[in-house]
């Protein structure tokens, strides 16, 4: 596999030519795209919000939840592909990543799990549940100066969650968040790259108000089901529990009883 020092080296044409190099690229390239419906019999419910939204904690307990009722559910989360670890880590590391690189790095994590994980198991029938989906990297990828409509169509491979959960807080709620348990911030989580600032922390406070922008932008165009992450978290729980009933056929997803 290419290292990502040397997609850094030669500019985003090689980047580009790496991502598309993938063995699954020419399957993706045919799924339907976003704005399509797709063929199969599972259902995908992602989540997306700042960080510190509170998001991963609500996800989670809808695993358990489904989980402990029967139900055929996987999870996946954002940036987590195997394929891209290493040299995701390295060109953090060495602070190699241009906007261009760092959006296409992710896209290629995805597209990894996409074909490998999120498509296969929604054909087996299965609740598939995304910790951040292809909003993160819109939001992102945006705020970073990239093309808007060059990361649309990056994604363009991807099916469309039939349940995306936006889970708004405020600002300063999820930086204080986010400050609490951490001592330190990393350089890209922070913003750093984009030299807003050369303070982490105010850096990093610029960085999530513009991507709480991108995300406040979004919501009516992909139709995000918007919750206050800013209430308890039992009372959050029992909403978006609510509304997966309500709009997703549970029973028809219970695992088969054992014989």
């Amino acid at each position: 596999m290419l290292g990502i020092a040397h997609i850094s080296g030669a500019g985003s044409k090689l980047a580009a030519a790496w991502l598309f190099a993938l063995p699954s690229h020419d399957r993706l390239r045919h799924a339907p795209s976003v704005l399509q419906s797709a063929n199969y019999s599972g259902k995908l419910i992602a989540v997306e919000g700042l960080d510190g939204s509170g998001k991963s904690t609500q996800l989670y307990l809808v695993k358990r939840w489904l989980e402990l009722e029967g139900y055929r559910v996987f999870f996946t989360e954002w940036n987590s592909s195997v394929l891209v670890k290493k040299s995701t880590t390295k060109g953090k590391r060495r602070q190699l990543l241009t906007p261009t690189t760092f959006s296409l790095i992710h896209a290629t994590d995805f597209a990894d799990r996409y074909e490998r994980q999120i498509l296969p198991l929604l054909r087996a029938g299965y609740i598939v549940l995304a910790d951040r989906y292809i909003f993160t990297a819109f939001a992102r990828d945006a705020v970073r100066g990239v093309d808007r409509d060059w990361v649309h169509q990056l994604y363009s491979f991807a099916v469309h969650p039939d349940i995306t959960f936006y889970f708004r807080v405020p600002l300063e709620t999820s930086l204080n968040r986010i400050l609490e348990g951490r001592p330190t911030l990393k350089y890209h989580e922070a913003g750093l790259d984009m030299g807003w600032s050369a303070d982490p922390y105010e850096s990093f406070r610029i960085f999530q108000g513009k991507v709480f922008a991108e995300y406040e932008a979004m919501q009516a165009q992909f139709d995000f089901t918007v919750l206050d992450a800013g209430e308890e978290i039992h009372v959050q729980q029992h909403r978006v529990r609510q509304m997966i009933r309500e709009r997703i056929d549970l029973p028809t997803f219970r695992r088969p009883p054992c014989r």
